[in-house]
């Protein structure tokens, strides 16, 4: 049994979800580690890091009661909690905008990958026909930030937005 359990709910937002699931986590006595919660067009999306000594199958049967009406679904597996990647990086924040199209993510942020570097947070929205993603990320302390900034500019030119990439300031994470 795994001491460390990912948890997910998705599925039409409606008042109390957040609340019903912590509550539910916390009479099983897990501790919520992390967390990430967001609307996506009227969907909720939630997913937790809990930590503690309770089967799978616990957690799934006290958080039946969300999917109940047919709405939400809920999901929880084991996972093991390893170190976060070792080495020396420094964080930046991408910003894209531009007229939404197919491909604007995966060309942008495939320059990232392509540096070596890792996308720590993602989000994205659509207003109107403007298009918007900001990203945290880290590169790694071998990567030339200018090397990376331009081959970013020169994938968002092809996908025909603007990018920028800056140093990531303590207050912004």
């Amino acid at each position: 049994m795994s001491n460390l359990h990912a948890v997910t709910v998705l599925g039409h937002d409606r008042p109390g979800i957040i609340a019903a699931t912590t509550a539910a986590l916390a009479d099983l006595g897990l501790n919520i580690e992390d967390s990430t919660m967001t609307l996506l067009r009227g969907h909720f999306a939630m997913m937790l890091l809990c930590a503690g000594a309770v089967d799978d199958g616990a957690i799934e049967a006290a958080l039946a009661p969300l999917t109940a009406d047919g709405d939400l679904d809920v999901a929880v597996r084991p996972v093991t909690d390893q170190p976060a990647h070792a080495g020396a990086a420094s964080s930046w924040v991408l910003t894209v905008h531009g007229g939404d199209r197919a491909g604007i993510v995966s060309t942008v942020v495939g320059q990232v990958a392509a540096a070596g570097g890792n996308i720590t947070d993602l989000t994205t929205r659509l207003a109107g026909d403007l298009y918007l993603l900001v990203a945290e990320l880290d590169l790694p302390a071998g990567a030339d930030p200018a090397a990376v900034e331009s081959a970013i500019k020169a994938a968002a030119d092809q996908v025909g937005v603007a990018a920028t990439l800056r140093p990531a300031e303590a207050d912004d994470l």
